[in-house]
């Protein structure tokens, strides 16, 4: 049975589009919690566009299921890691320009580094995870750097805009479940699913957990923070 991981950083940018403190990310993962989510996200970016080392560092102490630090695989963010010490690190691109994370990791063309980042992270006990594109040989360059799970970018399939590239693109999701699958590697997956997209993974039951955010906190603006989570963890866990 899948288990959802609800990422709060639309919390913290509804917040900093006001300059104030409020809402709290960290109120909002204690009502995801509380709803029943498996798991809570944020993501430290170079820029602290929205979540913040206050933020991460109270979720540190109250997230009493697992922490799911998103991050860069930058030096700075690395120790920051290392002090922090959530449960899991999931490595993502990042650029300052994006709206949002906008693609996988090119794992394949920076082995090297990010296999000095993974072993890293993993002396310090923290689990990692690789953010990657539906691809093959991106699951088998996450596996050979010692990534413990790969989380399997659905965005390409969520911002579909007809249902035979939405058919093409999930295809592409299916092969990269079958290839992480036969290298024992623990699947997620996340990047714009939503109540209605994410019905066509029922039958992937090889993913682990699900990785959402935007539509949650959107959803929540009309009925409710913890409903909008329990509606969402209704579909995951029925599938």
């Amino acid at each position: 049975m899948a288990r959802l991981a609800v990422n709060v950083d639309h919390v913290a940018t509804v917040r900093q589009a006001r300059g104030g403190d409020e809402p709290d990310p960290v109120l909002a993962a204690g009502l995801a919690e509380l709803a029943g989510a498996e798991g809570i996200i944020c993501h430290l970016r170079e820029d602290r566009r929205h979540i913040n080392e206050r933020d991460l560092r109270i979720l540190r102490q109250t997230v009493k299921t697992r922490l799911n630090m998103e991050m860069a695989a930058v030096d700075e963010i690395v120790e920051i890691a290392l002090d922090v010490k959530p449960d899991l690190v999931t490595l993502v691109p990042e650029k300052r320009q994006e709206l949002t994370t906008e693609g996988g990791l090119d794992v394949r063309a920076q082995s090297g580094h990010y296999r000095d980042v993974v072993e890293r992270l993993k002396g310090a006990g923290i689990q990692v995870s690789l953010f990657i594109d539906p691809d093959p040989d991106q699951i088998q360059a996450a596996h050979q750097c010692g990534a413990d799970i790969v989380e399997i970018h659905t965005g390409h399939y969520s911002e579909s805009h007809s249902e035979p590239k939405a058919v093409e693109q999930f295809g592409r999701i299916v092969k990269a479940v079958e290839s992480a699958t036969k290298l024992d590697l623990g699947i997620s997956a996340g990047h714009g699913l939503n109540y209605v997209n994410v019905k066509r993974f029922k039958d992937l039951s090889h993913i682990e957990e699900y990785s959402i955010g935007h539509s949650i906190v959107a959803m929540a603006v009309l009925i409710g923070f913890e409903q909008a989570v329990r509606k969402m963890i209704d579909l995951v866990k029925n599938f």
